[in-house]
């Protein structure tokens, strides 16, 4: 890799950090009475329909706009997962936390839910939402997936919604889910792309894609093999939307991926259609 991890990590956060950061400013400004909280006046958000498109009308009828306006994954991780009342649920990459708040109604009042992301500016809002949706049972923390501050053997479901791909180090992150998941835990995730064919290395190398979900995308094959090193059982693909539309992800701001990559890489359009990139959800079980 010629780009170092710390630059695609710094880069990363800051991008979703500023995401929240206008999220936060065009709410403020929405809003004259509390006008001293807004950022700059250029400093504006566009929701989209992302949270429509993803989740049923009934899922998301009691969530706040704060909630679904910042909508940013590209899957439900929750309708694979089957909680179940008094469940823990870890949620990585928790964002503004819609899965988390849809978890927590599945788990009920005896389960929790654990929200983690590596960005402050979203945690804070996180934990904003959580107060407008009066959801006490969710606790959304400040941390990285690659090393996850929790006890060893302490969640039954982990879950991620287009997130995964975004690190660097995805060995340590699988490893980290064996780790905190008690025997029979289970993982759920709706990762954003996997890909058919090489992606070139100056692809690789462009921060954008990094931020807009391509650029960290590894084969099928490498992902449940790596699912797999770690000590998990039946990982499998439940789905695969293989036309090339993973929909909304982070910056790319509702393209699919592969336009999210031919509007800005530098290569030519050859190389570009060398390699393809695929919409998955992936299970995968540790065993009891």
């Amino acid at each position: 890799m010629s780009t170092s991890s710390e630059k695609i990590k710094e880069t990363v956060r800051d991008s979703y950090g500023d995401i929240a950061r206008r999220f936060v400013a065009s709410a403020c400004a929405a809003t004259p009475a509390a006008s001293s909280c807004c950022g700059s006046p250029d400093a504006t958000f566009e929701a989209t329909d992302n949270a429509a498109r993803l989740y049923s009308a009934d899922a998301l009828a009691d969530l706040p706009g704060s909630v679904t306006d910042i909508s940013m994954g590209n899957g439900n991780p929750i309708a694979l997962a089957d909680l179940q009342p008094g469940e823990v649920v870890l949620d990585l990459g928790s964002g503004g936390g819609i899965d988390c708040f849809l978890a927590a109604r599945q788990v009920g009042s005896e389960g929790r839910v654990i929200g983690l992301d590596v960005t402050p500016e979203m945690v804070n809002l996180a934990r904003r939402n959580a107060k407008k949706a009066g959801a006490t049972n969710v606790d959304f923390r400040y941390g990285a997936m690659e090393d996850i501050p929790l006890p060893d053997e302490s969640v039954d479901v982990v879950i991620s919604n287009c997130v995964i791909n975004l690190s660097t180090d995805k060995d340590a992150v699988f490893g980290e889910i064996y780790r905190v998941l008690r025997p029979g835990g289970r993982i759920s995730v709706a990762d954003s792309v996997v890909t058919r064919g090489d992606i070139p290395q100056s692809v690789r190398d462009d921060l954008s894609k990094w931020v807009g979900c391509v650029a960290g995308a590894i084969p099928e094959r490498d992902y449940l093999d790596k699912l797999r090193a770690v000590g998990f059982s039946d990982a499998e693909i439940v789905y695969r939307d293989d036309k090339t539309e993973p929909g909304a992800c982070g910056a790319c701001g509702g393209q699919d991926a592969e336009t999210c990559v031919s509007q800005t890489a530098s290569d030519a359009p050859a190389e570009i259609s060398d390699y393809a990139v695929d919409s998955v959800r992936i299970k995968a079980r540790k065993p009891a």
